[in-house]
């Protein structure tokens, strides 16, 4: 039911895509025009096939027209331009794009797949855009590019929230022939271990695959890292190690600008943070306790078997993220240097967590380390140092996009993102850019 919540849109802003929001404004017209929910009680003069062709046609020159202005968006990007694009102003929220996107294309693929055309009582879905969009971002990666880098989210992403990546998970082998195609993994979650069996105690179905392959060199086995606790732990693969793991010393990894980051700074984040928190456990009468690491701070049941209601939860997080941007001012915390000092709060299912950093950090260093490694061709566009794989060829998978509380939504200002559900979409996501990296898109 979690991943449920994460991806249904609700009756609050924070729980919005406000794109997504709007493209299905845009096809409820046409639904409501065409969808000829009486044929199912008076087949009289009613042509099926026509109105499921006459639907899909309105529904595709939607997606054809929304392309056109994300091309003109793009443009405005490009140039620099202070004058909104017609998107912008339409929807204020849309953040800036990394590849064009053939909607109509991927609305095409979709439909094959849905029938969202033939539908006559359930007008197109969030969900039916998500997946259209999930689509056309991956057509975009394998069409105008190349894929050199996927990053992925754990929980609800790989493996069900709180749950391990088992050996008969069916994402190994798809996430070992991405490795076989010299395409770059990152696995970025919010599980803030420091040390290497709690990561393979998480991972150790694709760490063990990845150690006993016959299909990856030796070179291809050390294309995977872990970052861990959004952007704070880094372990790349070691397959000498126990646990197959190795941590990676921060100064070999931290970019220019985290390496600003004082520590006086992150104490005194962590502390406005911990003081929310216990706040909302006293107000709400939560079953949790405050737990406080060296870069988190966070709240966790009490009893493993209880589960703190799906509303306190985001309550907590809304409280917490609005407090730390009145005391530090936009979600920026600034030391006593007046260096930036970002942070993430967010929901995580079962408990709430303030970290340092975000995933747009954890994908940052991605982009750098693969590069530094022989792994990109420099540009810097994607990431925020000149030496590091570009945003365009970057893909980030993740459950969490939602504007609060959801900590893949950063992602989005380093790489191309794919937003799903469960670990199974995950499984037909990764099928999809399988097929679309052996063939060109027209």
């Amino acid at each position: 039911m979690t991943s449920r919540y994460r991806v249904e849109y609700a009756l609050k802003t924070h729980r919005r895509d406000q794109f997504i929001e709007w493209v299905k404004g845009l096809l409820a017209v046409p639904f409501v025009l065409y969808s000829q929910p009486t044929g199912v009680f008076d087949s009289t003069g009613y042509n099926v096939a026509q109105t499921v062709e006459e639907a899909h046609r309105r529904y595709a020159e939607i997606f054809r027209d929304v392309e056109a202005m994300l091309d003109d968006h793009i443009a405005h990007q490009a140039a620099g331009n202070k004058v909104p694009s017609k998107l912008r102003l339409l929807v204020p929220s849309i953040g800036n794009f990394f590849t064009r996107l053939p909607l109509e294309a991927a609305f095409k693929f979709q439909d094959r797949k849905r029938y969202i055309s033939s539908r006559r009582f359930v007008a197109p879905s969030f969900n039916d855009v998500r997946l259209i969009l999930n689509t056309a971002q991956l057509m975009a990666v394998t069409t105008y590019g190349h894929l050199q880098l996927a990053t992925f989210d754990g929980d609800v992403t790989l493996y069900d929230d709180g749950e391990s990546l088992e050996p008969s998970s069916p994402v190994i082998p798809r996430m070992i022939d991405l490795m076989r195609k010299n395409v770059k993994i990152g696995i970025v979650t919010a599980a803030g271990y420091t040390t290497a069996d709690r990561y393979y105690a998480r991972l150790h179905g694709l760490l063990d695959a990845i150690a006993s392959s016959t299909v990856l060199t030796p070179q291809q086995r050390q294309n995977i890292v872990i970052m861990g606790g959004e952007a704070n732990y880094l372990f790349e693969f070691s397959p000498t190690s126990p646990h197959l793991l190795a941590p990676v010393p921060r100064h070999r990894w931290l970019t220019p600008e985290m390496s600003g980051w004082s520590d006086a700074g992150i104490a005194a984040l962590l502390d406005v943070a911990e003081a929310s928190l216990r706040d909302c456990v006293k107000t709400m009468n939560l079953p949790a306790a405050v737990m406080r690491k060296d870069r988190a701070v966070g709240i966790v049941p009490h009893d493993p078997r209880v589960r703190i209601p799906r509303e306190s939860l985001e309550e907590t997080v809304l409280v917490v993220q609005k407090t730390l941007e009145v005391a530090v001012g936009g979600g920026r915390g600034r030391d006593f240097d007046n260096r930036v000092v970002p942070f993430c709060a967010f929901n995580g299912g079962r408990d709430v967590f303030v970290d340092i950093g975000d995933k747009s950090w954890g994908v940052s260093v991605c982009q750098k380390w693969f590069a530094s490694n022989g792994g990109g061709d420099g540009g810097g566009e994607g990431g925020r140092d000149s030496n590091a794989i570009v945003g365009e060829h970057t893909l980030h998978v993740g459950d969490q996009f939602l504007s609060a509380g959801s900590n893949d939504f950063k992602a989005r200002s380093v790489g191309t993102t794919a937003w799903i559900a469960s670990p199974s979409e995950t499984v037909d996501l990764l099928d999809e850019l399988a097929d679309f990296m052996g063939k060109k898109i027209t």
